[in-house]
């Protein structure tokens, strides 16, 4: 019989893990939220991940979020937000660290790991699933790293992984925080297989009974979704934004003239200069970084931005206000200091954690 274990101290559990035959099953369980993370829920996966790593009878994970709407959007940015603008910053950071290490372990998990991704997947949601061996698109899959628009930076590994998708679609992502769907996301390799999402919940059962991963998951494949800008413009996104600033791609949009090219250029004009200086650099930097290199620099890069004011003032004009008129601090890449972003690359061993899977979460 299956067994079903919640959040202990919540009226609702805001995460469940069961075990299904072979299988290990997490469901993020915020649904109103979109599944976005908050610190308990990050520890309690750590936790039980470790728990069924050790556990000869579990073959394989399967995570997944409730609702339909989303897998998960992201780590709960309201309440980083307001701890931030308390002062509180050694909690900020402390859900930082608890959602890095998690990753982290998710990219070196010694058994398959499986996400299945209905809905909106950013952000946080992002970190644990992309890191896994198996990411199965629903019809429905919804792709962002939405950072620059308040104030942040792609994060949760994103240093390492966008970077290596194919020509500079990791680029146009990091800058622009444009959504993809399912059929430019398997074009790229951001998803690796694409299931209905009818048929998850039999996805699910047939994953339990502890046969190939693999036929298992040729048995439920969907046709190929169709593609999107990140595929049809391809040839101009490897054009432009493999210039080596912010201010050349956007020269080489400028000039590109295509309403794509306009549009893409508009869109990054409204970003925090901050976070594009910061996100190129990632860009740039991160293909000759290993994983928990790439994960320590973002590591600093977010004590950066935590003591800034961009990720405070973004987050109010787009989740707490709503006005969308964010006020970013310095206003032009001109201004950005880009000596600081760089320091956060120099891996000078400064006592924060390795990020290479060996570390566990809080006691």
């Amino acid at each position: 019989m299956a067994e079903s274990i919640g959040m202990a101290d919540a009226a609702e559990p805001e995460i469940t893990f069961e075990r299904r035959g072979a299988a290990g099953i997490v469901t993020l369980t915020r649904p109103k939220a979109l599944n976005a993370l908050t610190l308990p829920m990050v520890e309690a996966m750590h936790r039980q991940l470790r728990a069924w790593a050790q556990d000869a009878s579990v073959t394989r994970v399967a995570v997944r979020g409730s609702g339909g709407r989303a897998f998960c959007a992201g780590g709960d940015i309201r309440r980083i937000h307001a701890l931030g603008q308390a002062g509180r910053l050694t909690e900020v950071m402390a859900f930082w660290r608890a959602e890095y290490l998690l990753d982290a372990y998710v990219k070196t998990y010694p058994k398959p790991y499986v996400a299945l991704i209905e809905g909106i997947v950013m952000g946080g949601g992002v970190g644990i699933s992309l890191h896994g061996d198996v990411r199965v698109a629903a019809e429905t899959y919804s792709f962002a790293m939405p950072e620059t628009g308040i104030g942040f930076f792609p994060d949760v590994g994103a240093t390492y992984a966008l970077p290596r998708l194919p020509g500079r679609t990791g680029t146009y992502l990091a800058l622009t925080g444009s959504r993809i769907g399912a059929g430019d996301a398997l074009q790229v390799g951001l998803a690796t297989h694409s299931v209905r999402a009818a048929d998850f919940g039999d996805l699910l059962d047939s994953l339990a009974e502890g046969g190939d991963i693999a036929a298992t998951l040729a048995r439920f494949a969907a046709p190929a979704p169709e593609t999107g800008p990140l595929t049809l413009e391809r040839e101009t996104i490897d054009a432009c934004f493999s210039a080596a600033t912010v201010t050349g791609i956007l020269e080489r949009l400028d000039a590109e003239g295509s309403d794509f090219a306009k549009n893409t250029a508009a869109t990054i004009r409204t970003r925090s200069p901050t976070s594009l200086a910061i996100a190129l650099t990632q860009m740039q930097r991160g293909p000759s970084l290993s994983f928990p290199e790439a994960m320590r620099a973002e590591y600093r890069l977010c004590g950066q931005v935590m003591r800034g004011p961009d990720f405070y003032e973004g987050v109010r004009a787009v989740i707490v206000d709503k006005d969308n008129r964010p006020a970013w601090n310095p206003s032009t890449l001109e201004a950005v200091d880009f000596a600081a972003i760089e320091a956060a690359f120099a891996d000078e061993g400064s006592g924060i954690p390795r990020f290479d899977g060996s570390e566990g979460p809080a006691a």
